[in-house]
């Protein structure tokens, strides 16, 4: 159900829990938590957003899942995080130091889950974060505590400068590289 919106307004006060176990396969970690994702209470819920067509097409999931879906997930080997916890109407609200402070944070979620490969959605958090301004999309040279780390572009439908299909791509080359 549509949220309405009095409870998009309501939802800059909500978190998402993160979906997470220990010894993921991939840990997907989004920028921060969107008003209608809040509002819903389940990661990527905005319909615009791609990252789950994207999963599927990449061929992460056996069907195109929904966010209410999403501890599907688990057994697959697959969780979900944000960089920042605080949900707003867009990235562009946040300051350096939440992406800072979230990259902290990370850091102490992977090292207690040890999730095998960590996956940025969104490399502008991810060089602010991590004070890597130059990072490409793709496998990175570093590791977060013992985990491989991979930038991915964002997903959101707001992200103009990469497609469906390229996100399908990018999410295929990490699929290979994990079961490869």
């Amino acid at each position: 159900m549509k949220p309405t919106k009095a409870e998009l307004a309501a939802a800059v006060d909500l978190n998402v829990p993160d979906l997470i176990a220990p010894g993921l396969r991939v840990l997907f970690c989004g920028i921060n938590p969107g008003l209608y994702t809040a509002a819903i209470g389940h990661h990527f819920g905005r319909p615009g957003n791609r990252f789950w067509p994207a999963l599927h097409g990449a061929g992460f999931t056996p069907r195109l899942f929904a966010p209410w879906e999403e501890q599907e997930l688990l057994p697959l080997g697959i969780g979900i995080t944000n960089m920042v916890a605080r949900t707003t109407a867009t990235a562009a609200e946040l300051r350096p130091e939440e992406y800072v402070a979230g990259g902290q944070r990370l850091r102490s979620l992977v090292e207690a889950q040890r999730p095998r490969v960590v996956a940025f959605l969104g490399i502008g958090a991810y060089r602010t974060a991590f004070g890597r301004p130059k990072a490409p999309l793709a496998l990175q040279d570093e590791r977060l505590a013992d985990a491989a780390l991979w930038v991915l572009p964002s997903p959101s439908g707001l992200n103009a400068n990469h497609q469906l299909a390229d996100l399908v791509t990018l999410l295929r080359d990490l699929l290979t590289w994990v079961d490869g």
